[in-house]
């Protein structure tokens, strides 16, 4: 197993918004000078050159200029000045979700910013041991994936007071140069001074920290609120940071206490809103008293299934056997009497199961007390609590894992304790601990259930196979400190005080959990279950954690993002791919937490949190908000700010048609106005309707609360309906693999690219410094070899037209072919067809004029593919086990009652448009038989995946078109889908008008409708 990485958009964003602050900068290979030799070494001139960053050259206004341009392509507010800090004089924030892949960015900002500038030298700055040891595993697993980017690869090490050696190469080496050192190594003071301040003999009589100062090093601060400390006063870290003489500071975090220069921003809403990280499930325990009874009931979960029994639940009640009063799960149906199910315990007499309701996840007993799932009769002991937990993360896992199997996905869980002894007991024979004993004996009994509850099909006995083969005892693992005398597993130790109470600084700990992390994804490593002290929360992750399990008292050092942290990055299959389709992202990508609170508790308290994390988000529909936002013209792909007029104007548009309340706040109008003809929006701002949308939605806190890990079940087929020889007709005609393929005039792009780079091409003139000095008046060889034999009298900024004399040589021609993936021909084509003024801009600036030439090529080559996109229906189909196999548990509480004429016996809905849609569907006597198309059943398209809503069969005569495929918006007009779903849509129009020209039949219909009467007007009912 070896993770894959690819490129991806997002984070290719988050660089460029620090790359793209110093555009203007010239490239350097960095400045040689003499590092401090020491003393007791032989003098030289020659020997022991260093090579550090050249220093910031673009002035200061420019700077400035270029971050309000930054902060403008990201909607971010306009920073006054570029903000200090005894760390650095320049300090840029990074704002990225926990699991979008912050180290990597920072890694590739690294290789951006030494291809663009030369820069090499870079400290990576970490509050803890643990993030130090998560971030120099990053470093290895990505170094191949950046050796085929860049053609190199950073050299890496941690540092170390006893390897000054490693110092030395840091200094001296070309090539991307990065130590990581956590603050511990060097915010001591006094008598409890660090090394790495100190004059060393084992160090030519040198302090490191000169050393490493010499080389004007860029600080990467990882996590800069642990180290800052709360803003009133510098903390020791911050102002040692200081000594490092940086030529400035990236800080990157997903909670900045104290912000600088924010530069972008990737917030928990942003990264859940395009499914960059998994969606959050919760499994939680409440206790209900029942009226006048003693009865202990626990309500596990309800089923939904096949039969006249269905639904069920799942209920643990004490049963009288043989050898005592047992506490077991039975599935219980309406009209079940509970006192014959326990075998005569008097405390259920009269008690018996009155409804069974699986939208609502409740049942009701004779004596009127409704039980959810989830809930508790009576108040039960810890140790009860924590079978549940247990119980309740095996039966998820496995739910998961029956799920993902066939897709070639490792399901993993994972359970925090905050004593090893519970879990391994090295006074027992078998040194388990309580909680071992406890999983062994839940798991053997759910998997025992889960085998008989599987289906007799192919996919199903690969599972059994699979499931069979993994024994009880080399299925669960604990990582844990290891005491090195004895070989067993401890506590370890864990920090008391400052920034990281509660967390463990044990390094072996640390490396036992990240050696492993590749091998815990392949199906050949039978561990699924792994154990964890709650100190080792922080520094790594493990994308396949699917379910975690909390069994540890709460503590005040632990926030609820924290716990799920662990397990937020989307999960890989076995080939290493990140499961990131945005058809399924988040069908498969689902992490449930198993909590002893109840589900309202956890999720009220988390989504506390995250309000607080996004209070520095704008909320309110001001016309300063809008000034200065970049909107895009959809045909041209010219770049705009809207002004002042045009925001004012905006504000007073949403004020007259009720979309804001008089403090500036949305309305629900505003969220519903899909359901309404939209007024066209003002001061010509309707061309950009669907990105002024974007904005106006961006005001809106619209936390996704985390859904009842109880809730979604698997919906059954309907074989019946499944079966109807119009719904294989209409399965038939549709059920086609395809790919497509473009075939445009590279005139028509050509001429397209022209315009658009000699109207939208804007490129930052180059600036240089101009110094002037004279040479000292008395000469000692020290000045020599320290490059100090001049003394600097004045300095003056200067703008250049022309960069005449540079020794920097670009290939312009291949660099916009790679970029555009278009030929070397066409791009010369482009290039000799600009006018001239356009093509002068090169010599003002190449590198900042190959990246937005290739950009707007892009655009233009991307409007292009659609119009004259073409697809070829191949003989290769879809299995019907998609309808069955990976489907995911769905939320019965948006279903309605059982369906009729649909394939599912019911249809999960998210809106008031389809929920009419399929009421309308089922009672319709036009409609035989119809489907929600399950997630796979896809169209391949240039912008991504595209799955389609509904496919109905009308009975013959009834209509027009007999087969109809279609997708349902709350809006028609065009202007209101955003433009890549507008895409889609184009492109599913000509892939059914492929299969229909193929078939030569009468053919499907494919279209977008907004009710069940539009529907009928298209099929000529």
């Amino acid at each position: 197993m070896k993770l894959q990485f690819k490129v991806q958009q997002y984070q290719t964003e988050a660089v460029d918004a620090v790359v793209d602050v110093f555009a203007g900068q010239p490239f350097a290979d960095g400045v040689k000078y003499r590092i401090d030799p020491g003393k007791d070494t032989a003098p030289t001139l020659l020997e022991d050159a260093g090579l550090r960053n050249t220093g910031i050259t673009i002035s200061g206004p420019q700077l400035l200029a270029n971050v309000h341009a930054v902060q403008k392509e990201r909607g971010l507010p306009l920073s006054k000045s570029l903000v200090t800090s005894p760390a650095a004089p320049i300090n840029l924030d990074v704002e990225m979700e926990t699991g979008t892949g912050k180290t990597y960015v920072y890694i590739k900002t690294v290789m951006e910013l030494y291809k663009r500038y030369g820069w090499s030298k870079y400290i990576v700055v970490v509050p803890s041991i643990a993030i130090r040891e998560g971030v120099k595993k990053s470093f290895d697993i990505t170094a191949e994936h950046f050796q085929q980017l860049y053609g190199t690869k950073p050299r890496t090490f941690v540092y170390n007071s006893s390897q000054m050696h490693e110092l030395e190469r840091f200094s001296s080496d070309a090539g991307v140069q990065v130590m990581i050192i956590n603050t511990q190594a060097f915010n001591a003071t006094g008598k409890d001074a660090r090394r790495i301040d100190q004059v060393l003999d084992d160090f030519q009589s040198r302090k490191p920290i000169d050393v490493i100062a010499a080389n004007r090093p860029i600080l990467i601060i990882d996590e800069p609120q642990k180290i800052e400390g709360d803003g009133k006063k510098a903390s020791k870290s911050l102002t040692a940071l200081g000594k490092f003489n940086a030529l400035f500071a990236l800080r990157y975090s997903a909670t900045h206490k104290i912000e600088r220069t924010k530069i972008h921003r990737l917030d928990a809403l942003d990264a859940y809103n395009k499914k960059l990280v998994k969606k959050i499930a919760v499994r939680g325990i409440t206790v209900k008293g029942l009226a006048g009874s003693t009865a202990y009931l626990y309500v596990d979960g309800l089923e939904v299934g096949k039969g006249a029994d269905f639904p069920k639940a799942r209920v643990e009640l004490e049963v009288q056997t043989a050898t005592g009063i047992k506490r077991q799960v039975k599935r219980l149906s309406q009209g079940m009497n509970l006192h014959d199910l326990s075998n005569g315990i008097e405390a259920y007499k009269g008690l018996f199961v009155r409804d069974v309701d699986a939208n609502q996840d409740t049942i009701e007993l004779s004596n009127g007390d409704i039980i959810t799932a989830g809930q508790i009769t009576h108040d039960v002991t810890d140790d009860a609590k924590r079978r549940i937990q247990i119980r309740e993360v095996i039966r998820a896992h496995l739910d998961k894992e029956r799920e993902l199997y066939a897709q070639g996905i490792k399901v993993l869980s994972l359970f925090f304790i905050d004593e090893v002894s519970k879990y391994r007991d090295y006074a027992r024979e078998d040194t388990l601990g309580d909680y071992a004993r406890v999983f062994e004996e839940e798991y053997e009994a759910l998997v025992a259930d889960s085998l008989a509850q599987l289906d007799v099909d192919e996919a199903s006995e690969r599972y059994r196979a699979h499931l069979e083969s993994i024994s009880v005892g080399k299925t669960h693992q604990g990582y844990f400190s290891i005491d090195k005398k004895t070989g067993h597993s401890i506590d370890g130790s864990v920090k008391k005080t400052g920034e990281t109470a509660g967390q463990s600084d044990d390094v072996d700990a640390y490396d036992l959990i990240l050696k492993n992390k590749e091998r815990l994804l392949s199906f050949d490593e039978p561990v699924r279950f792994i154990w964890s002290h709650s100190a080792l929360r922080e520094g790594w992750d493990n994308p396949n954690v699917f379910v975690m399990g909390m069994l540890k008292k709460s503590d005040n050092t632990t926030t609820r993002r924290q716990e799920i942290g662990r397990g937020l990055r989307l999960s890989v299959n076995q080939h290493g791919e990140r499961m990131d389709n945005a058809v399924t992202v988040h069908d498969i990508n689902e992490l449930t937490v198993v909590t002893d609170e109840s589900y309202t508790e956890f999720v009220t308290a988390l989504q506390k949190e995250i309000v607080e994390s996004l209070s520095a988000r704008p909320r309110k529909a001001t016309p300063e908000f809008f000034v200065g936002k970049i909107v895009e013209n959809p045909t041209t792909g010219e770049k705009v700010a809207i002004t002042d007029d045009q925001a004012k104007q905006l504000q007073f548009w949403l004020t007259t048609n009720g979309f804001i309340d008089y403090e500036q706040h949305l309305t629900d109008k505003w969220f519903d106005r899909g359901e309404v003809d939209m007024p066209p929006m003002p001061a010509g701002l309707d061309q950009y309707h669907y990105q002024v949308a974007e904005l106006i939605d961006s005001l809106h806190l619209d936390i996704p609360a985390p859904t009842d890990g109880r809730k979604p079940k698997k919906i059954p087929l309907n074989e019946a309906n499944f079966h109807k020889r119009e719904f294989q007709e209409l399965w038939g005609r549709i059920n086609h693999k395809a790919v497509y393929q473009v075939e445009f005039d590279s005139a028509e792009l050509i001429d397209k690219c022209i315009q658009v780079l000699d109207k939208a091409l804007h490129v930052t003139v180059m600036q240089y410094v101009v110094q002037k000095g004279v040479q000292l008046a008395t000469l000692e060889a020290e000045h020599l070899e320290a490059g100090e034999g001049f003394k600097v009298t004045t300095a003056k900024v200067e703008e250049s037209a022309l960069s005449a004399g540079s020794t920097v040589k670009y290939d312009l021609l291949g660099e916009i072919a790679e970029k555009t993936q278009l030929t070397r021909r066409t791009c010369a084509a482009i290039l000799t067809g600009i006018n001239p003024a356009t093509f002068a801009k090169f010599k003002q600036n190449p590198e900042q004029f190959i990246t937005e030439a290739a950009r707007l090529i892009n655009e233009q080559k991307a409007t292009v593919i659609v119009e004259h996109l073409a697809y070829d229906p191949l003989d290769d189909r879809y299995d019907s086990s998609i309808f069955t196999e990976n489907q995911t548990a769905q939320d019965l509480s948006k279903a309605g009652e059982k369906l009729q004429k649909s394939v599912y016996d019911y249809v999960v809905t998210d809106s008031k448009v389809e929920r009419s849609f399929v009421t309308e569907l089922d009672t319709s006597d036009e409609v035989v038989v119809y489907s929600k198309l399950p997630r796979g059943f896809f169209i391949p398209t240039p912008v991504g995946d595209y799955n389609p809503d509904w496919a109905i069969a009308f009975r013959e005569g009834a209509t027009k078109h007999v087969y109809f495929v279609a997708e349902t918006k709350g809006s028609m007009s065009s202007l209101q889908l955003k433009g890549v779903e507008d895409a889609k849509i184009e492109c599913a129009r000509k892939f059914f008008a492929s299969l229909n020209e193929k078939a030569q039949l009468e053919g499907v219909k494919y279209d977008v409708v907004d009710s069940y009467g539009s529907l009928l007007q298209l099929v000529g009912a």
